[in-house]
């Protein structure tokens, strides 16, 4: 299983679909500004990353900037954040069946392919 949770918006996302792409690999598609994030599901990404929700938030953000840069909050808050608001999350995530990673550059990927 591979998965690429993905924002064609973004240009280091459509690099990360593309050099999958190439590799001759056709991963799952999760559009997760459409589909949402469950709870579940994010915090299963954030174990196989290994991170905390903090650590994957975009901090350059207008919403970060003005809503939440210099608040505390726990995991469990930010993941009902993040689920709110999933411009906020860095992207690519690419996930096989054992880990997650943040693909940038693209050829980061290679760690879990």
């Amino acid at each position: 299983m591979l998965k690429i949770y993905h924002n064609p918006r973004c240009s280091k996302s459509r690099a990360g679909l593309q050099y999958l792409q190439e590799k001759g690999l056709e991963p799952e598609i999760r559009l997760y500004l459409k589909h949402e994030f469950t709870e579940a599901e994010l915090a299963d990404v954030l174990m196989r990353m290994a991170k905390k929700p903090a650590e994957i938030i975009r901090t350059q953000e207008k919403i970060y900037k003005t809503d939440f840069k210099g608040k505390n909050f726990t995991d469990e808050e930010w993941i009902k954040i993040l689920i709110e608001y999933p411009n906020l999350i860095q992207r690519p995530i690419v996930v096989n069946d054992h880990r997650a990673i943040f693909a940038v550059p693209a050829e980061k990927m290679e760690e879990i392919l």
